[in-house]
């Protein structure tokens, strides 16, 4: 398969790695300092594009491969909520491929299966609260995570008693705090913490006045995300339109 990287960070060069030891070929690497590239045989020969950026520009960098033909994978977050209906509505009517995914570690889309199947027994237990933890390296621009908050919009989904989530605590490197613990009983707080070089760690916790209940995904490295990545390529290069990690990993 013939595979387009869009951002060459940490993350991009670990996709890069795993796509070439799986037998793909990287065709093209944009990054910040050749965005013209776009505009190149070579990008539009790709199958698929992977796309891991900041969050300013992950938008118009699935626009652009959008505009070439190209076929995208993106794990970047901190976009979707704002461009999500557009993405889809463009997949649906105007033949578009996409497949976004807040976290594409196999691990996580387990864990994420937990949480559904955890929050529909909890429900019927209202004496226990729930709220959510996300810790993350230093480098990362959005907090909550998207992980997070794909997170707290299932266990929405699942208990009759909450309408939404809402940010907590963030914990900043330099110790400082952003955000408060005061939450209305009907939203799921969601804090997080930066801290050093840590891959990724998501806790849920559900307390009561008897008890406490938690579940927790810790990534050891960034390389199950970037192998997910890679999983996620070769299922959109043969499939089309507006795809979530749930087509890729179905629970």
């Amino acid at each position: 398969m013939k595979i387009a990287l869009i951002g060459y960070g940490k993350m991009g060069r670990m996709i890069e790695e795993i796509a070439l030891q799986r037998g793909h070929e990287i065709v093209s690497i944009i990054d910040i300092n050749n965005r013209q590239d776009f505009d190149t045989d070579a990008f539009r020969s790709a199958e698929v594009a992977i796309e891991f950026t900041a969050p300013s520009a992950a938008y118009d960098n699935i626009c652009q491969a959008f505009n070439q033909g190209v076929k995208v994978v993106s794990g970047s977050t901190g976009w979707i909520t704002q461009h999500g209906e557009e993405m889809r509505q463009r997949c649906w009517n105007e033949g578009k491929t996409l497949l976004w995914s807040s976290n594409f570690s196999v691990g996580v889309a387990i864990f994420r299966a937990l949480n559904r199947k955890l929050a529909q027994i909890m429900n019927a237990y209202p004496q226990y609260d729930v709220c959510l933890q996300e810790t993350h390296h230093t480098h990362k621009l959005d907090a909550p995570s998207g992980t997070a908050i794909t997170l707290a919009e299932q266990i929405v989904c699942e208990l009759d008693r909450k309408d939404g989530w809402q940010r907590g605590i963030t914990r900043l490197a330099d110790g400082s705090r952003e955000g408060s613990m005061q939450c209305p009983a009907e939203k799921v707080r969601v804090d997080a913490v930066r801290s050093g070089e840590i891959p990724g760690i998501h806790t849920i916790t559900y307390d009561s006045p008897e008890d406490c209940i938690s579940i927790t995904h810790s990534a050891h490295s960034r390389r199950g995300f970037a192998l997910g990545a890679v999983l996620a390529a070769e299922y959109v290069a043969r499939n089309e339109g507006w795809l979530t990690i749930d087509n890729l990993f179905n629970f």
